[in-house]
């Protein structure tokens, strides 16, 4: 279903992307990235979080980690992860192909600002084998996604 969601959302509303599927699931940021032939940071990784009880969805490059003050700053709580049944009940799409396209629930989406590094991005587009290759810009348009700032680079420690 979630697949579908995603293909259906894209055909109507950006019906020139193609969803690029892959013969096999690539399980961590650089398999990815080397799949797509692109860098880490070019993955688009979208992160579902609750504030209290409010949902949301962030998305962000895959060289990236959430900074939690930056996070608490911008969005004035704490962030909880969103546990994986609950993400396919708000969503339609399972972990590893969570993507802001074709969502079962109306959630707000944010990008972060790590994306706009990059001409070019992959998202997933509703499964751990699917990705749509969009400029960020176009990204945010097209989920209708407020940008922020919530991410510091990963600690290479």
């Amino acid at each position: 279903m979630s697949l579908l969601t995603a293909r259906s959302f894209l055909a109507e509303y950006a019906p020139d992307l193609n969803i690029i599927e892959l013969e096999n699931s690539a399980l961590t940021v650089q398999q990815a990235a080397d799949a797509h032939g692109v860098v880490p940071g070019q993955l688009a990784k979208t992160l579902a979080f609750k504030i209290g009880e409010n949902p949301l969805l962030i998305v962000v490059s895959g060289d990236v980690q959430i900074d939690s003050a930056k996070f608490q700053d911008a969005f004035g709580g704490e962030a909880t992860l969103l546990d994986d049944e609950t993400v396919m009940e708000l969503t339609s799409h399972p972990a590893g192909g969570v993507c802001p396209f074709g969502l079962t629930a109306d959630l707000p989406v944010y990008c972060d600002k790590s994306l706009q590094h990059f001409d070019e991005v992959l998202p997933a587009a509703g499964s751990p084998d699917s990705a749509v290759r969009v400029c960020p810009s176009r990204l945010a348009e097209l989920v209708k996604a407020e940008w922020v700032d919530v991410c510091s680079p990963v600690d290479a420690s």
